[in-house]
């Protein structure tokens, strides 16, 4: 009688298995929405504004380095920071184009 009785007992059922896998669904969610999609989104407008840089435009370097462009090629950028100094540097490492001064005149 107590073997029948044991094995009739009913063990207590686990954690949901459906339940676990919708909190790692919701977690990557969020992940991708305050982490991921924010910084693939700067990411391609930065790729875009170096694709269109061009001669005579004022850049600051990831370094904080302010120069005029004066020679582009695929993968570098030869910038002008004083009188005769010529640096040349990555075009990935361009941080972004100087905001030239407005004039109120």
């Amino acid at each position: 009688m107590l073997i029948l009785a044991l094995l009739q007992a009913q063990t207590p059922a686990g954690p949901n298995p459906f339940g676990t896998v919708f909190m790692f669904g919701a977690i990557f969610l969020i992940f991708y929405f305050l982490l991921i999609r924010p910084q693939r989104k700067q990411q391609k407008a930065h790729d875009e504004m170096v694709r269109e840089l061009s001669r005579g435009d004022e850049i600051v370097t990831i370094g904080g380095i302010i120069g005029k462009i004066v020679h582009l090629t695929e993968d570098r950028v030869t910038i002008r920071t004083a009188e005769e100094t010529r640096l040349e540097i990555e075009r990935s490492k361009v941080g972004r184009k100087a905001s030239s001064p407005a004039s109120d005149t």
